[in-house]
């Protein structure tokens, strides 16, 4: 039996770093600067609200008046949200 000390895993600075959202974004999180993670959750908090995931596949969510800015199009699968929305951190 081993006695090896496990360390805290240390967050990614770059991924902990306060970015400044653009004025579409931040008409939906506010416009103080976030790390990625907390713009990320804030956005889900809204389409969970607005209850904006596609009934029939939750994967996708459906744009309103304040994400189709931000999406460009109609509906876009999650995986393809973070990738748009990083477009608009600076």
């Amino acid at each position: 039996m081993t006695t090896e000390k496990k360390t805290a895993r240390k967050p990614n600075a770059a991924f902990m770093k306060p970015l400044t959202p653009s004025s579409e974004l931040a008409a939906i999180i506010g416009s103080t600067p976030l790390p990625r993670t907390e713009v990320t959750k804030k956005i889900w908090d809204y389409i969970k609200a607005n209850n904006l995931q596609d009934a029939k596949n939750r994967r996708n969510i459906n744009a309103d008046a304040k994400l189709r800015p931000i999406f460009g199009k109609d509906q876009v699968s999650m995986f393809e949200m973070t990738k748009l929305v990083s477009q608009h951190l600076k």
